[in-house]
This record gives structure tokens, C-alpha cells and sequence, in this order.
């Protein structure tokens, strides 16, 4: 996930706007977040098992800030006999180093593989914890984090101060086994994985499934009980990407962002979710586009209470706005101007 400064000045008029039109609304709270220690610079990182030797290690269901360390994501572990494989390393140099830790406390199996599961920032900053692992991405990921990665590190110090000091890229240093979205399969020990790459939320959403466990690994695809980051967001092929992710009738569904879905109920509602989000922006900001309507308008209309009851909704939804509401506002021009749409 990542929030890149605005480019225009226009971006900027809309997020200052924005963020002083939604102040009123009141902060929410939801499940506990991780015990960071502001002074020690201690994240507080534990594992859950979800399974025989699948962990998830969760972060705060909130925004970047200070007081959560900018610990935003939930990170992953799998043991398969031969060895630990790791599902994206967090936001900072010092967090991938105390996940390598937690690991060596959980298990004695050595650490043998990373998978970065798309290109923001809390995906791989935390690598230096594991420079002397492979760490592998689809080649849409790696190029995504050789294009962007020095400005995620100047926006996440921007964002997070002293916890990104000693923070530098180390970028995957290999490709994952190919992976359509009818998906692949990657043996590592005793474990089978099934690795299926989607789109929507990026250019390349990586999904990783133990077969054994049915545990799902499913990055920004889903996002549960919070607002969507979208600063690379396509809404159509993401939708199709959430039906598809729907057919596979996961059984543990484990978001980037957001409580785990423990259930194959519960799974489908996080997909759910998700899916009502893209589909009210969808509708909504093609109407008020066709309609004319400015950017501070579309800030000033009315969200669903469900909407507004989801984590970073006060920050969130206003990047939704400056990220996605031009492409919208492009398509109702394109017919006179010729002017494409990456919506």
C-alpha cells in the first residue's frame, strides 16, 4: 500500500479540502492493534497461526501514522520442512528486522524464500531484514518497485520519521514461478503452493494459497472493514479480479489490510466488501462526472454509513477522490477530445 504526495497543485487543493471537510468525523476503533513501543522503536510483532506452520503476523487496521510505527499490514509465514517462506516483509528496515526475529523465535526452520505480493511500499521495505534470502516478485512488481521505490522511501520518512531510519530498498531479486490467474503451482519442502496473479489494485496482484491449509494470501485485492488505497487502482479489472478471487472458495482469506477472514463465509464477505466499495465508486463517480461535478463536490456527497464506518475512511477516501475521480471526469470528455480512460 502507498500514498504518494500529489503531483498537481490541483491534487493538493483537494486533499486540504477534503481532509478539512471529513475532520468531523469521529476516529473508530477496531480490533486491537499491535503494542508498539514508541520509545524502544518495538513494533510489538507476534504470530498467529492460522494452521500447522501458517502464520500471519497482523498490523494496525488504520492509516500510516507515527503512533502505529506505520505498521498498517498484515505480513506472513509458512513453514514447509525445508525451510520458511516469507509473504512480504513491511514498512521499515527495523520491522523486517524484528519480523526475522520473530520467526527465529517461532520456528527453527531457516528463513529460504521471500514473495512480495504486489509493489507498495510496506510490501518490501522491510527486505533488509532479509537481503541474504531470495526474494522473489512477478517482473509488473519488480519494475513497479524499480520505477517508485526512492519516492516511497521519501514519503514513508515524510510519514513515519525515526521509525524508517536506516530504511533503503532492497528490491526482489527474482521472479516468481509464472502464475496466470488460472493460477501455478510452486513446491517449496513438503509444502504445495498455488500462486495466481491478478489486477486491479495494481498492475500485478500476486495471491499465494497453501494447498495444505487453504490458507490465502491475498495482498490488496481485499481490503476488510477499510477504505481501499487506489494510487494505481483500475476499477473494472479489479472487480473482475474479486469475482474471480470469489469462485475460488477460499477457506481463510488473509487481506494486506484489514481482520483475517477465517472462514469461507467470512471470506466471502471480505471479498464482498470490497466489492461494494469499487462498485458505489464506480456508479457514483461516473454519474457526478457526467453530471459535471467538481472534485470539492464530490467530497462534499454523501457516503454510505458502512463506508464511513471503515478504517482511514477520513484520509482514504479523499486519495480515493484525487486518485480516481480525473479518469472518470476523462471518459465523459473522451468522445469530444479523443481523451482515453484508465479507469
Amino acid at each position: 500500500m502507498t500514498k504518494q504526495s500529489p503531483s498537481t497543485w490541483l491534487q493538493t487543493l483537494v486533499l486540504a479540502v477534503g481532509l478539512a471537510l471529513l475532520a468531523a468525523v469521529p476516529a473508530l476503533v477496531f480490533a486491537e492493534a499491535p503494542k508498539v513501543d514508541l520509545a524502544r522503536f518495538d513494533y510489538g510483532l507476534r504470530a498467529r497461526a492460522l494452521a500447522d506452520g501458517v502464520y500471519v503476523v497482523e498490523g494496525a487496521n488504520d492509516d500510516f501514522t507515527v503512533a502505529n510505527g506505520c505498521n498498517i499490514i498484515n505480513t506472513g509465514f509458512i513453514t514447509t520442512g525445508d525451510g520458511v517462506v516469507v509473504i512480504n516483509t513491511g514498512t521499515s528496515r527495523r520491522y523486517g528486522e524484528q519480523l526475522r526475529a520473530l520467526i527465529a523465535r517461532t520456528t527453527a526452520e531457516p528463513v529460504v524464500q521471500v514473495v512480495q505480493l504486489n509493489l507498495h511500499p510496506d510490501y518490501f521495505l522491510g527486505n533488509q531484514g532479509f537481503a541474504d534470502v531470495p526474494r522473489a516478485a512477478t517482473p509488473v512488481t519488480r519494475a513497479g518497485v524499480a520505477r517508485e521505490a526512492a519516492a516511497y522511501e521519501t514519503n514513508l520518512y515524510r510519514l513515519c520519521g525515526d521509525w524508517m531510519l536506516g530504511t533503503e530498498t532492497v528490491a526482489p531479486d527474482r521472479d516468481t514461478p509464472a502464475a496466470p490467474p488460472s493460477g501455478s503451482v510452486w513446491k517449496v519442502g513438503q509444502r504445495t503452493f498455488e500462486l495466481r496473479e491478478f489486477s486491479g489494485h495494481t498492475a500485478s496482484d500476486l495471491v499465494l494459497i497453501d494447498r495444505t491449509s487453504g490458507v490465502a494470501f491475498v495482498g490488496g485485492l481485499v481490503f476488510v472493514q477499510r477504505i481501499p488505497t487506489t494510487p494505481h487502482a483500475q476499477i473494472g479489472p479489479w472487480l473482475q479480479s474479486l469475482d474471480a478471487l470469489d469462485t475460488l472458495n477460499l477457506r481463510t482469506l488473509v487481506p494486506s489490510h484489514g481482520p483475517v477472514q477465517t472462514t469461507p463465509e467470512a471470506a466471502r464477505d471480505g471479498i464482498a466488501q470490497t466489492r461494494r466499495f469499487l462498485h458505489w465508486i464506480d456508479q457514483h463517480f461516473s454519474r457526478w462526472a457526467a453530471q459535471g461535478w467538481e472534485m470539492n463536490e464530490v467530497l462534499r456527497a454523501p457516503v454510505p454509513a458502512e463506508f464511513r464506518d471503515w478504517a482511514a475512511f477520513r484520509t482514504e477516501y479523499v486519495r480515493n477522490v484525487a486518485h480516481l475521480y480525473p479518469a472518470y471526469e476523462r471518459q465523459v470528455l473522451a468522445p469530444a477530445t479523443g481523451a482515453g480512460s484508465s479507469r
